[in-house]
C-alpha cells in the first residue's frame, strides 16, 4: 500500500475565478462532475478515438504481410525489415510528437487539437491509398502523416476525462482505453477480407472514412471551464513567459514523474514486436492455423484487463505503478517464451495473458499521469512520456525483421523484446525512493497554471 502524502490532482477543489467567454463571474468552486451525458459523450467519443486509433495500430501485422510479399516481388533487399517500419514509424511518430500535442492543447485548446489530429489522420491515410507500391512514400504518409494526427487526436482524448471524472477516473480510463482492444477484434477480420477482395488500395480509403470519425468525435473535448489564479503571477517577460506556460519545463522537477517518465521507454522498446510479427511468426510455426487469431486474443484480452485494472485503480491502497510493473514483468515473461511455443492451444494461452497485462498497463498510464503530476499536467505528462518512448517504440520492429532476416528465426528478436520490459520495470523501483509533495493547482482549459504561492515555497512541486 502507497502511503506517501499524494500530489493533488483535483482539477477544481481550489477556488478560483472561472472565465466564461471572457466573462469573469464570481468566484466558485467546482469539481469534475463524474456523470452526466456531457461527460458520458465524452467518454464515448475518447472509447472511438482510441479504438480507431489503435485499431489500425494495432492490426498492422495484416498490412505488413502484404507489404512484404509486395517487396519480395519488386525484389527489395531487406523487405521484412523495410516493410516492418512503416507501422512502428505511425506508433513511433505518434509518440515523438506527443510533447508537441501537449504544447498544442495549450494553445490551441483539447477540442481544436483533437479535431486537428483526426483530419491529419484521415488525409493520411487517403493518400496512403494513392501510393501503396511505394514503401518509401509509406513512411511518409502512413508513418509520419497518420502518426502526426494520432498525436494530436490521443493526447486530448486522455486528458480531457479528468475534466469530467475524478472519483471513477480510473474505471473511466479503463472503459476509453477497452476501445482499442474492441476495434482490434473486429478490424483485424476486417481488414483481412478487404485486403484479400479489394487490395491495400480499399483498405486505406476505407479505414480514412472510419479515422474521419475521430475528428467528429474531437468536437466533444471540451473542458467545463476556464480557470485562472486568483493572485497574478509575477510580471516577466512576455515571451519568457508564454514559453513557459506552453512547455512546462516545471514537470521534470517531479522526480517520481521523471523515473516513471524513464524508465517507460525502456519498457516499451520491444512492445511492438508481438504485434507486427506474431502473424509471421504463426505462418512460421502453425501453417494451417487461423494466423490472426492470437492477435484477436490479444486483443480480446487486453480489453478485459483494461475494464478491471480501471476499475481497481479507483479504490484506495491501489498502487498504480506496481501494478504496471507486475504487467510489464509478466509481458517481457511471455514475449520471450512466444517463440519456443509448439503447441498451438499453448499459444493462444500466452496470448490471452500477454492481452490481460497488456491492458493493464495502458489502462494505467492516465491515472499514473495524474497521481504524479495532477490533472492541470497530465496531458503534457503523458505527452513528455510518449515522445521518449518514440525511438525505443519504432526501432524495436525493424530490428527484429532484420535480425529473422539474418538468422531465419523469431527466437533471438522475441528474447531482446522481452527483456525491454523487464529492464523497464525493475527501473521503476527507484521511484518509491521519492515521496511526491502535495500541491495546488487550477485548471485553466489546456492553458498550464499553477498556484504561484505554493510553487515559490517549494519549487520541487
Amino acid at each position: 500500500m502507497d502511503t506517501d502524502p499524494q500530489e493533488n490532482s483535483d482539477l477544481l477543489t481550489v477556488k478560483q475565478k472561472s472565465i466564461s467567454n471572457g466573462n469573469v463571474p464570481n468566484e466558485t468552486t467546482k469539481e469534475p462532475p463524474d456523470g452526466g451525458f456531457i461527460a458520458y459523450a465524452v467518454m464515448v467519443g475518447s472509447f472511438l478515438t482510441n479504438g480507431l486509433l489503435f485499431g489500425v495500430i494495432n492490426c498492422y501485422s495484416i498490412i505488413y504481410t502484404e507489404l512484404q510479399r509486395t517487396l519480395q516481388n519488386q525484389g527489395v533487399v531487406n523487405a521484412e525489415s523495410r516493410a516492418a517500419l512503416v507501422g512502428p514509424l505511425a506508433m513511433g511518430t505518434m509518440f515523438l510528437l506527443s510533447p508537441i500535442s501537449g504544447v498544442l492543447t495549450a494553445f490551441m485548446g483539447l477540442r481544436m487539437t483533437a479535431v486537428l489530429g483526426g483530419s491529419i489522420a484521415t488525409v493520411g491515410l487517403l493518400v496512403s491509398s494513392f501510393v501503396v507500391d511505394n514503401v518509401n512514400a509509406l513512411y511518409f504518409t502512413y508513418g509520419i502523416m497518420y502518426g502526426l494526427g494520432a498525436s494530436f487526436a490521443y493526447t486530448p482524448s486522455l486528458a480531457i476525462l479528468g475534466h469530467y471524472f475524478k472519483k471513477y477516473l480510473g474505471l473511466v480510463n479503463g472503459i476509453v482505453t477497452v476501445g482499442s482492444s474492441i476495434f482490434t477484434v473486429f478490424m483485424a477480420s476486417l481488414m483481412e477480407y478487404l485486403i484479400n477482395n479489394y487490395g491495400l488500395t480499399w483498405l486505406f480509403r476505407i479505414l480514412a472514412i472510419f479515422t474521419f470519425g475521430i475528428a467528429l468525435c474531437g468536437l466533444l473535448f471540451n473542458p467545463i471551464s476556464v480557470v485562472t489564479p486568483e493572485k497574478p503571477l509575477k510580471k516577466d517577460d512576455p515571451f519568457k513567459s508564454l514559453v513557459k506556460s506552453i512547455l512546462n519545463v516545471d514537470i521534470w522537477k517531479n522526480k517520481r514523474y521523471k523515473l516513471w517518465a524513464l524508465s517507460m521507454p525502456l519498457s516499451l522498446f520491444g512492445y511492438l514486436v508481438p504485434y507486427v510479427h506474431i502473424k509471421a511468426l504463426m505462418k512460421n510455426h502453425f501453417p494451417q492455423a487461423n494466423h490472426n487469431l492470437p492477435l484477436q486474443c490479444m486483443a480480446a484480452m487486453s480489453g478485459v484487463g483494461r475494464i478491471v485494472v480501471g476499475y481497481l485503480a479507483d479504490k484506495k491502497g491501489i498502487d498504480s505503478i506496481t501494478l504496471q510493473q507486475i504487467s510489464f514483468y509478466v509481458i517481457g515473461c511471455l514475449t520471450i517464451i512466444l517463440p519456443f511455443v509448439t503447441n498451438f492451444g499453448l499459444l493462444v494461452t500466452i496470448a490471452f495473458g500477454m492481452g490481460l497485462f497488456d491492458g493493464t498497463f495502458i489502462a494505467l498510464i492516465g491515472p499514473i499521469a495524474f497521481e504524479l503530476c495532477g490533472n492541470v499536467y497530465a496531458a503534457q505528462a503523458i505527452g513528455y512520456m510518449l515522445g521518449l518512448a518514440a525511438i525505443p517504440v519504432s526501432v524495436g520492429p525493424p530490428i527484429a525483421g532484420y535480425l529473422y532476416g539474418i538468422y531465419n528465426s523469431y527466437k533471438l528478436p522475441f528474447i531482446l523484446a522481452g527483456i525491454s520490459p523487464l529492464v523497464g520495470a525493475t527501473l521503476m523501483f527507484s521511484i518509491r525512493l521519492h515521496k511526491n509533495k502535495p500541491n495546488s493547482e487550477v485548471n485553466t482549459n489546456g492553458h498550464v497554471g499553477l498556484d504561484r504561492r505554493n510553487f515559490d515555497k517549494d519549487p520541487e512541486l
